[in-house]
Parts: C-alpha cells; structure tokens; sequence
C-alpha cells in the first residue's frame, strides 16, 4: 500500500503539473510568479517525493521479496523507466521548474518575453506531459506483467 500511495502521489503530480501548465494563462506578473511558485512546490512535494518513495519501497519489494530485481523482464523494464525518469526529472526539468520560479520572481510581467523563461516553460510542458504519460505506461506495465517468463524463454 505504501508503495502504491508514493506512486500515486507521483502520478497525480505529475498530471497535475501539466494541467497548471497547460490551463492557465496569467495575466500580470505577480499571477505568474504564483503559477510558478505553485509548480515548484507541486514538483517538491508530490513529485520527488512520490518519486523517491516509488524508488525506495521499489527496492525493499526487490531485496526482501520473491520479485527481486532481474527475475521478471516487466520488473527490468519498471526499474529502467523508473531510474531514466528520476535522473531526467532532476537534471531537466526541476532546474526548469526551479529557474522559472526565480526569473518569474525577478521580471514579473517581462518573464513572458524572457527566452530562457520561455525555454523552460515549453520544456515542462513538452517533457512534463512524457514523464506523465512514462509514468502511467509503468502502471500498465504493473498491472498487466507483460514479458512473462516461462520455461521456454520469454512469453509475449
């Protein structure tokens, strides 16, 4: 249950980063500093939480349990998408959400003219919504267990 509540928390981050990014328009400085103010902290607290908790209690079912880490190719598969979105969450797009949160603090209303502004925005939002999509094809991953094993060899 704590491994699905975490990784709810990173979906539901996600898809609502997206939906902040993608529905609403600010029309002075001050309403967009508060957008970017808000993906910050959405991005602090449900996505690198939900993120970082996914990975740990991950580990614990892989160390302490019968589904290790190499025994399923569909757990390979988790764990590859989970660690490449982790590191590309943290290198890419947090510094994005992060940058914004200052130029938007510092320029106000100018922030929208701002190309390195403008940069991160359509990298959040771009990226952001692949992450989202990533992160709910790990889920049906989860739930189908495509790739199972079987004495022969791989099973499709």
């Amino acid at each position: 249950m704590i491994h699905l509540f975490f990784t709810f928390c990173w979906i539901v981050g996600g898809v609502t980063l997206c939906l902040l990014i993608f529905i609403t328009y600010p029309t002075s400085g001050d309403e967009l500093y508060m957008r970017s103010r808000i993906l910050q902290i959405v991005d602090d607290y449900f996505i690198i939480y939900g993120a970082f908790g996914a990975l740990i209690t991950g580990l614990i079912y892989s160390i302490w349990t019968n589904w290790g880490f190499v025994r399923h190719p569909w757990i390979i598969v988790k764990w590859i998408m989970t660690i490449l979105q982790i590191v590309f969450g943290t290198f890419v797009l947090g510094p994005c959400i992060n940058d914004n949160v200052i130029i938007a603090d510092l320029l106000r209303n100018q922030a929208l003219s701002d190309p390195i502004f403008l940069e991160n925005v359509w990298t959040t939002q771009i990226w952001g919504t692949i992450q989202t999509l990533l992160l709910l094809t790990i889920i049906v991953i989860s739930v189908q267990k495509p790739w199972k094993m079987r004495t022969g060899g791989f099973q499709r």
